[in-house]
């Protein structure tokens, strides 16, 4: 490195020198999850609430974004999420290695004269194992963590999202300042491509590949673009790691920047993620100031920088072209492809777009080296996939697993079983598992133990997607969730294509006639043609994927759909318009408390004669089965 670079900046090594030397690295810590759904719960007063506390008992704690004091006893840290969502607000001790769940700010002052001047724990607070009650004392030993493979998201809810020292104690920035200084742009490709990393917003293209293809694009100007615009319902893992681990992403992008020779990219991020865009953007300062990013990064005679573009929440600004309209300035709306980003994206110049999880594995692959990377996974997808586990399932949250590890892993060992619309594990059979969003598909009882990759997941009508997961009992009416998929994607259309805007309009007109008893046989073979015409003849992603949720439940549930339209019954007893509720003479004690609380006056009865339900009369509003005490109303 230069003299001159030297003076302005600290290289890594004392970088992690410094931070080995501060009350960051020396303290025990008290690590507070501040990822959106703790905040969302009160993580923030937990913070502030240990603050006091820890004042009030004499220890001294070194609060991040403060001064050091000297004799800190232990230190404060506010961190991205830490995955165990269901559980949360977390706090977590270490070197003990504790994990408080479900914590409120009135447990601060127990916690503290428990775990930090004591050494014991606080049994209530501790995650316990649903059919054993047993307390677990050590947050590796949970199997919610114990049974994932957390590469990518290791330091998320781990490191302070305000130091960067400490993500280069972690590593960080290493891998960037090596492809910037010691790699050529054909090596950097080479390993990415060597290593079998695949791109992990929902397309699956090899990431090694497309920086290549821009790579040998000779211009005047390339540009790296991290797409953050993740839309798709359940899905939250980009979000995770852009307000956990943000360096990961940038580092990711100087890497990637290397290999192609662009000099400038961008973040775009949808306006819903402001927790996510602050953490960026404070991120990205940072690194600006101790020369990671800018002119001369490193000390080299290279420059790269990053900023970050906020999008107006459109779920077709996931699709790479309309991603680039918008950052442009124009409407976000898919163009026609060839010219591909890599020959002509950004401006018009080649331009790498890759998601947020892809850049941010980028780092460990160099620092694995690509044959060590490529050992894990399937032959076909390697590497690691985090998900975010939400629906009937006892342990929500944002997991990471290796390619290959079948549906009953993640739902029945890390997702703890499946549950009941209330949440509890009442042994609930498993229906099915909505996988990569709107553009994806169900999997069933039957694909449990399919190891789950890009190609098994086509094989069966499906698709990884950007990752999410959710999972359904059988209190689930499929048909709804075919409508509220193709409600999502109806309303995110752009509207540019006829096929797509009025084909996905028709398909939920269709499925509202089959959910509201309007439906016959001829609706289903209707929506079916429709929806294959919709895939073959969309411009874009978001219109040849849109027909996934309804393909691939009536390839599984046609019979619940066949159910609804010649039966004029919902098997699951959640579509309100083909309800019918009866009392069963056998049950009824004539108590009258039904036809007490009964909106429409629809049940008649009197002491000793069982009770009656107009069905002219009944509005199906379900008060008198919630109010019987002997189950006496049946719905069906």
């Amino acid at each position: 490195m230069p003299d001159a670079a030297r003076k302005l900046f600290l290289t890594l090594e004392e970088r992690r020198e410094r931070f080995r030397r501060s009350v960051s690295g020396t303290c025990p810590r008290v690590t507070v999850c501040a990822g959106t759904g703790c905040m969302a719960n009160g993580s923030m007063r937990i913070y502030e609430r240990f603050r006091e506390v820890l004042a009030d008992r004499g220890i001294r704690a070194a609060v991040a974004l403060e001064p050091e004091p000297e004799g800190a006893g232990y230190q404060m840290v506010e961190t991205g999420c830490q995955g165990f969502c269901q559980m949360g607000p977390l706090v977590s001790l270490r070197p003990q290695n504790i994990l408080y769940v479900k914590v409120g700010a009135g447990d601060v002052e127990e916690i503290v004269d428990t775990s930090i001047v004591g050494s014991g724990h606080v049994e209530r607070l501790l995650y316990a194992v649903p059919d054993t009650g047993e307390p677990v004392r050590e947050m590796g030993r949970i199997p919610f963590y114990e049974r994932q493979h957390r590469l990518m998201l290791e330091l998320c809810g781990n490191i302070d999202v305000h130091d960067l020292d400490e993500y280069v104690e972690h590593g960080g920035y290493f891998q960037a300042r090596r492809a910037a200084l010691e790699m050529t742009d054909e090596e950097i490709c080479r390993q990415i491509l060597e290593s079998g990393l695949k791109g992990r917003g929902g397309g699956g293209f090899p990431t090694g590949r497309k920086w290549e293809l821009t790579r040998a694009n000779r211009a005047d100007a390339k540009y790296v673009v991290c797409n953050g615009d993740e839309g798709d319902p359940g899905a939250f893992m980009d979000r995770c790691v852009m307000e956990g681990n943000p360096h990961a992403v940038i580092e990711g992008m100087i890497i990637a920047a290397m290999g192609v020779n662009a000099t400038y990219g961008y973040v775009y991020v949808r306006m819903e993620y402001p927790l996510a865009v602050r953490r960026l953007r404070y991120a990205i300062g940072a690194a600006r100031e101790a020369g990671i990013l800018g002119e001369g990064i490193f000390g080299s005679g290279r420059s790269f920088d990053i900023e970050v573009k906020e999008g107006a929440g459109a779920f077709v600004c996931g699709e790479e072209t309309a991603l680039i309209a918008s950052i442009e300035g124009r409407r976000g709306m898919p163009t026609l492809k060839p010219p591909y980003p890599a020959e002509a994206g950004l401006f018009g110049k080649p331009t790498v777009i890759n998601n947020v999880e892809t850049l941010a594995t980028v780092p460990i692959v160099l620092r694995m080296g690509p044959s060590a990377y490529a050992e894990m996974g399937t032959p076909g997808a390697r590497g690691t996939k985090t998900f975010a586990l939400t629906g009937h399932v006892a342990n929500t949250g944002l997991i990471e697993v290796p390619f290959g590890t079948t549906l009953r892993e993640i739902v029945a060992d890390i997702g703890g079983g499946v549950t009941a619309d209330d949440g509890s594990l009442c042994g609930c059979d498993f229906k099915a598992v909505q996988i990569g969003g709107p553009s994806g598909g169900c999997l069933t009882r039957e694909h449990l133990d399919l190891p789950l990759d890009y190609g098994t997941l086509q094989g069966v009508g499906a698709m990884v997607g950007s990752g999410g997961l959710v999972v359904m009992n059988h209190g689930t009416c499929m048909v709804q969730i075919s409508r509220f998929f193709m409600q999502f994607t109806q309303n995110e259309s752009c509207g540019k294509c006829v096929v797509c805007r009025e084909g996905t309009r028709q398909m939920l007109a269709f499925l509202d006639d089959i959910i509201e008893g309007r439906g016959t046989p001829e609706t289903i073979t209707l929506l079916e043609d429709l929806a294959r015409a919709v895939k073959v003849g969309s411009l874009c992603g978001l219109g040849k994927t849109a027909p996934n949720p309804v393909l691939s439940t009536l390839r599984y549930f046609r019979e619940e759909y066949m159910a609804h339209v010649v039966k004029k019954r919902c098997p699951a007893g959640a579509c309100t318009a083909l309800l019918t509720f009866r009392i069963d003479a056998a049950k009824c004690k004539s108590c009258s408390v039904c036809a007490k609380h009964c909106p429409a006056d629809a049940i008649t009865g009197r002491k000793g004669v069982p009770y009656e339900i107009d069905p002219e009369k009944c509005v199906k509003c379900g008060a008198c089965e919630r109010k019987c005490k002997f189950g006496a109303v049946v719905k069906g």
